[in-house]
């Protein structure tokens, strides 16, 4: 099975797809069957997801029937009007068409220039993710600096690491509101593991906390001593 799809013209998987929850986009889809049995479609799929999470899905009924070595045509207003609330920026999107057993059998890729809000699911899941990694790195410092951390090194690394995971995942998200990179593994993965990496190695290089400074009376009995 194969899929071709346009939204207002423009072939799906071929520059970036823009999505504006202000404006009816009209899309067209051509499922070729390549089989040697008939496939009955009953859904079509939008989706956009990002780290493996979907942030948006609209599912729209068309069913028909594509004969076996044969192709079919079909278009529809899509009404995104809530997209605004759901996503942001770049993200991978996906037209799937799916068969009476909810099982996709056709589909095409691409990057969506999503024109929501900042307060969307995603912009708010953006957030979320920094105010946990400034939490992060803000409990992980101020512990160096009262040498409250473990005295083991490997336990002082992973008390750095989830710090490293949250400023990755910032950067990966980053990137996308700001229309610059979409996610996808081979954006993600380097950010993610780069900044889990450096705060891993900045916490095994940190300082062992039982090791205590010398005082103005160790001084005073150094002299003393001499």
């Amino acid at each position: 099975m194969i899929l071709e799809a346009d939204v207002d013209g423009r072939p799906v998987g071929v520059g970036t797809l823009v999505l504006d929850p202000s404006k009816t986009a009209k899309v067209s889809i051509t499922v070729r069957n390549n089989t040697s049995t008939v496939q009955r479609v009953k859904t079509v799929r939008i989706s956009g997801t990002a780290l493996a999470l979907t942030f948006f899905a609209y599912d729209t009924t068309v069913p028909f029937d594509v004969p076996a070595k044969s192709s079919e045509t079909r278009s529809f207003p899509l009404e995104p009007t809530d997209l605004g609330s759901q996503a942001i920026g770049l993200l991978p999107v996906a037209v799937e068409v799916v068969d009476t057993q909810r099982d996709t059998i056709a589909s095409v890729e691409t990057t969506g220039d999503i024109r929501g809000s900042l307060w969307s699911v995603y912009g708010a899941f953006g957030l979320g993710v920094l105010v946990l990694t400034g939490l992060s790195w803000a409990g992980a410092l101020i512990a160096l600096a009262r040498r409250r951390l473990p005295a083991n090194r490997w336990q002082r690394a992973m008390r750095f690491l989830p710090a490293g995971i949250g400023t990755g995942l910032i950067a990966v998200i980053s990137l996308s509101v700001l229309r610059l990179v979409a996610p996808s593994p081979t954006a993600e993965i380097p950010f993610i593991l780069g900044a889990a990496a450096a705060a891993f190695f900045l916490g095994y290089v940190t300082p062992h906390p039982g090791g205590r400074q010398p005082s103005s009376m160790d001084a005073e009995t150094v002299r003393f001593r001499l």
